[in-house]
């Protein structure tokens, strides 16, 4: 049963994620986004990674697509469209994201994933916190300033479709 709720979670992903970039209108971009990143929660606790699930709902599921969607309906008409890009411009993007696929897919298939074998540091606060904020081999600060970048990227993009002409 958990593996059907599994694949259910991942079409879910992969079904509002390709209608999130394919919409040309923005309000459903963000509400698809928002349905993306409830089934990215439910994975991760079906996982039992609870805070993960917690930290998806409240920053990204709460805050960032309630400042998206604030962000549109101060800026922009409800009803625009947004334009079809040309066919160059169409091209370039399939092409970079099979190439970006393929890294990602490449990077995740070499890395070197093991399961934790004392459960209980698993879910040690301090531990927690202490790989959040290390640079060394269990830390993870560079994904946090790689998501800050991307995050930033994604605000400067919003307020260059919303500031428009």
């Amino acid at each position: 049963m958990g593996e059907i709720i599994f694949y259910l979670l991942g079409l879910t992903v992969l079904v509002f994620s390709v209608l999130t970039v394919t919409t040309r209108r923005i309000l459903r971009a963000a509400v698809y986004l928002l349905f993306v990143l409830m089934a990215t929660s439910a994975i991760y606790l079906m996982l039992n990674y609870t805070f993960l699930a917690a930290v998806q709902l409240t920053v990204y599921a709460g805050g960032i697509i309630v400042l998206l969607v604030f962000s549109i309906l101060l800026t922009s008409h409800i009803n625009d469209r947004l334009e079809v890009g040309s066919k160059i411009r169409r091209i370039s993007a399939a092409v970079l994201s099979v190439i970006g696929f393929t890294l990602s897919f490449w990077v995740i298939s070499s890395a070197n994933l093991k399961a934790h074998t004392n459960v209980e540091a698993a879910y040690d606060i301090r531990a927690i916190g202490f790989s959040l904020m290390s640079y060394g081999d269990n830390g993870y600060v560079l994904a946090f300033e790689l998501i800050s970048v991307l995050l930033l990227a994604a605000m400067i993009g919003a307020i260059v479709i919303a500031k428009k002409r």
